[in-house]
C-alpha cells in the first residue's frame, strides 16, 4: 500500500493524546468503607467494572476513528508500480512495410492495427508514434488521428533491432520516468537473430499480427539474357510461397500497350522470356494478378537508345588486346600515337589507355590531369624505358611514384575479390589453385593512397587504384609478362571501362544506393530531374565535361519508370522498384525471447498496460470505517449499561 499524502501520517502521533487523557482518568483512588454503606459494597464493585469496560471500548473505538481519518486524508492507493510518482511515456512504433498488406482475420493487418489504437488509445493521453518513414512525437491520439487513418504502405522497412534504437531515443531525457515500448508489427524473418537489450526502466511490448495464410506470388527479377541483330531476350523470373499455383498470366507493356501475354507454371520458381526488338526505346511493364501482396505484382524497366562508352588509347606498342576487349558493340574506341593525340577530343572520352609510353608529354599529363578530376577513367601501364620524371609528374596528382625497374620474376597470386571490378559476378567463388600469371620485371611503386585491385606473391602491388586511375606496376607485353593470356585481363579492363561511364541499368531498386551516368552537357544553372506525372524529383547529381553523374537511394518513393530531362527536353529513362525482400512471408519466433511482452492483439497489450499502472484508491473504504465506527461509539455510549 502507497500513500499519496504520506506526510499526513505523523498525525497519528495524536492518538496519543486520549490514551494519555484516559488513563488520567483511570487513576485509582483510596477507598473508605464506612459502616453505613457496607450493604452496598456488592452492587458498587460490579458498577465499577462495567464502567471500566465501557471506557476501555470507546477508548479503542476512538482511536480507531482517529486513525481511520488520519488514514483516508492520507489518501491511500495499492498499484503494480509506483504509479503516482513515476511518471509514464509510451513509444510506439507502428510496421507500415508491404508485408503488412497481407491479409489476416479482420482485413489488412496495418489497416486492423490502426483501427485497433484509435479504439484503445485515450484521445488526450500524451504518446509518440512513428512509422518506418514518419514521426509524431509527443502528441495525442485526437491530433494524429487523421494521419493515422492516411497512413499508406512504404517502401521503407525497419529491423527490430533498429526500431528499438530509434524508440529509446524518442523517449524524453527525463529521469525516472516509466518507459513503454510498443511494436506492431508482422515481425518477418531476416537474416539476423533477434538481440533484446533489456532496461529495467523500459517495459518491451511486441504484439506480433500474422495473416491467414503465406501464399504470395512474386515477379523477382528480370534481365536481358540473349541479343541478336534484330531482337532481345528478355527473361523474366518468378516465386510462389505458400500454397502451390498451377498458372498465372504475366503480361508485359510498353508504356501503356500490351504487347505481350503468356501464362507460366510455377514450382516454388519459374523462369519465362519475351522477345523485343533492337534499336526500339522501351518503358516496360511485366505484370501478374495476385490478390496477397500488391507490391511485387509489377515490375518496371526500361531499355534506352544504346549508349556506348568512348575509350581512347595513347599507344606506343601493340593494342591488339585491347580492340578485342573494346568491342564495337559497347564502345567507341579510338586509337592514337603519343605525337597525333587531339587534345581537343579528350573532354569527350570516358575512359583514357596510356599503354606504354615511353616519355609523357608535359600537354598530355595537363590534359589527364584535367579529364580525372572532371570524373574521367585513366588507365596507366609503364613501359619498360619510361622516363621516369614524365611519369611521377603525372602520378603527383595521384601520390604515387614510380622507383627504379626490379628484373625479378613474380607471380600475380592476389585478388581483392572485394573489389568492384571482381564481386559483380566475376568470380563464383574465391579461387585458390589457378594458373598464376606472372612478370619478369617491375617498377617499385610508392603510394600513400592508392588501394590494390591485384598483388604479388610478396603482397606488392602488381595493380594499384586511386579513385579513377589504375596504375599498373609493370608493362603487361608479352616480352614481360603472360597477363594477357590470363582469364583476368577481360573482367579487369572490361570492368573498369563500365566503370568509366555507369549506363543505366534495367532497373534499380528504391533503397539501395544507385548511380548511374547520363551522357549530357548541361548549360550553366541547368539541372536534371526525375519525372513521372506529377511526381519531380531533383537528384544528388555531379555535373561533369562530358556525362552527369546521378546518385539515389531512399528517392524516388514509388515504383515507376521515370524521364530524365533537362528543363523540358528528356534525355532517356529509369526504372525504380521496389526492395523484393518484403515479399517474403516468413516470420521470427517470437516465444523465445525475454523480457518482452508478447501479444497477438493489440487491445490485449493495452489492457496489460492500463492493468500495470492501474491506481486502487482505499481512501473511501477508510471514510466508510470512520462512520461505522462512529456510529458503534454511539451504540456504545447508549445501550452499553
Amino acid at each position: 500500500m502507497q500513500f499519496k499524502h504520506p506526510e499526513l501520517l505523523y498525525a497519528l502521533f495524536f492518538l496519543l493524546i486520549p490514551i494519555i487523557v484516559h488513563l488520567f482518568q483511570l487513576r485509582k483512588f483510596k477507598k473508605v468503607a464506612f459502616t453505613n454503606v457496607a450493604f452496598l459494597k456488592e452492587a458498587t464493585l460490579k458498577t465499577r467494572k462495567s464502567s471500566q469496560i465501557k471506557k476501555w471500548l470507546i477508548l479503542c473505538t476512538r482511536l480507531l476513528l482517529l486513525a481511520a481519518i488520519v488514514l483516508a486524508f492520507a489518501q491511500p492507493f495499492t498499484s503494480k508500480t509506483d504509479a503516482l510518482k513515476t511518471e509514464k511515456e509510451t513509444v510506439i512504433y507502428l510496421d507500415n512495410s508491404f508485408s503488412m498488406q497481407a491479409k489476416g482475420a479482420n482485413g489488412d493487418l496495418l489497416k486492423r492495427a490502426i483501427q485497433d489504437l484509435i479504439n484503445n488509445i485515450p484521445e488526450n493521453e500524451n504518446i509518440t508514434l512513428f512509422t518506418n518513414n514518419a514521426i509524431y512525437k509527443n502528441t495525442t491520439l485526437k491530433a494524429i488521428k487523421n494521419d493515422l487513418l492516411q497512413i499508406d504502405y512504404t517502401a521503407s522497412s525497419l529491423n527490430t533491432e533498429a526500431v528499438l534504437l530509434k524508440g529509446n531515443t524518442l523517449f524524453n531525457s527525463k529521469t525516472n520516468t516509466l518507459k513503454n515500448i510498443i511494436l506492431i508489427s508482422d515481425f518477418q524473418q531476416n537474416k539476423e537473430n533477434l538481440n533484446i537489450k533489456k532496461d529495467s526502466l523500459t517495459n518491451l511490448y511486441f504484439v506480433k499480427l500474422q495473416p491467414v495464410n503465406s501464399n504470395n506470388i512474386i515477379i523477382d527479377s528480370a534481365y536481358i539474357s540473349n541479343t541478336s541483330p534484330t531482337n532481345i531476350e528478355l527473361s523474366v523470373k518468378l516465386k510462389q510461397s505458400g500454397a502451390k499455383v498451377e498458372s498465372i498470366p504475366i503480361s508485359l507493356f510498353n508504356n501503356n500497350n500490351l504487347i505481350a501475354k503468356t501464362s507460366v507454371q510455377i514450382d516454388d520458381e519459374a523462369t519465362t522470356n519475351f522477345s523485343l526488338p533492337v534499336n526500339e526505346i522501351i518503358n516496360g511493364k511485366l505484370t501478374i494478378n495476385d490478390a496477397h501482396l500488391q507490391f511485387d505484382n509489377n515490375l518496371f524497366f526500361n531499355i534506352n537508345n544504346e549508349s556506348k562508352i568512348n575509350v581512347l588509347a595513347i599507344n606506343e606498342v601493340d593494342d591488339s588486346f585491347l580492340k578485342r576487349i573494346y568491342n564495337n558493340e559497347e564502345f567507341n574506341y579510338t586509337s592514337t600515337l603519343t605525337n597525333k593525340v587531339d587534345y581537343n577530343t579528350i573532354d569527350n572520352q570516358h575512359l583514357i589507355v596510356l599503354n606504354e609510353i615511353n616519355n609523357i608529354p608535359n600537354a598530355l599529363v595537363s590534359a589527364a590531369n584535367a579529364f580525372t578530376n572532371q570524373g574521367g577513367s585513366l588507365i596507366i601501364i609503364p613501359s619498360k624505358h619510361l622516363v621516369k620524371s614524365s611519369y611521377n609528374t603525372l602520378l603527383s596528382n595521384y601520390a604515387t611514384s614510380f622507383n627504379d625497374l626490379i628484373a625479378t620474376e613474380k607471380r600475380i597470386t592476389t585478388i581483392n575479390y572485394s573489389h568492384p571490378l571482381y564481386s559483380n559476378g566475376v568470380f563464383e567463388k574465391q579461387v585458390r589453385n589457378f594458373q598464376y600469371p606472372k612478370v619478369n620485371s617491375f617498377y617499385n611503386v610508392v603510394s600513400n593512397s592508392a588501394s590494390k585491385v591485384l598483388s604479388f606473391e610478396d603482397d606488392k602491388a602488381f595493380l594499384y587504384q586511386n579513385k579513377n586511375t589504375f596504375i599498373f606496376t609493370t608493362p603487361i607485353n608479352r616480352e614481360n609478362s603472360n597477363f594477357k593470356n590470363s582469364p583476368l585481363i577481360v573482367p579487369t579492363f572490361y570492368n573498369i571501362a563500365k566503370f568509366s561511364f555507369k549506363i543505366p541499368q534495367l532497373y534499380y531498386t528504391i533503397g539501395d544506393e544507385n548511380s548511374f551516368d547520363v551522357d549530357t552537357q548541361l548549360q550553366q544553372d541547368d539541372i536534371l530531374t526525375l519525372v513521372k506525372n506529377d511526381i519531380n524529383i531533383i537528384p544528388k547529381q555531379q555535373y561533369f565535361n562530358n556525362k552527369v553523374v546521378i546518385k539515389t537511394s531512399k528517392n524516388p518513393l514509388v515504383a515507376n519508370t521515370y524521364s530524365i530531362k533537362n528543363r523540358a527536353k528528356t534525355i532517356a529513362n529509369v526504372s525504380y522498384n521496389y526492395n523484393r525482400s518484403e515479399s517474403n512471408l516468413i516470420y521470427s519466433n517470437l516465444s523465445n525471447l525475454e523480457g518482452v511482452s508478447v501479444s497477438d492483439s493489440i487491445t490485449e497489450i493495452f489492457d496489460a498496460i492500463k492493468s500495470d499502472s492501474k491506481i486502487n484508491a482505499l481512501w473511501k473504504w477508510f471514510v466508510i470505517f470512520a462512520l461505522i465506527l462512529l456510529l458503534i461509539e454511539m451504540l456504545i455510549l447508549k445501550y452499553f449499561k
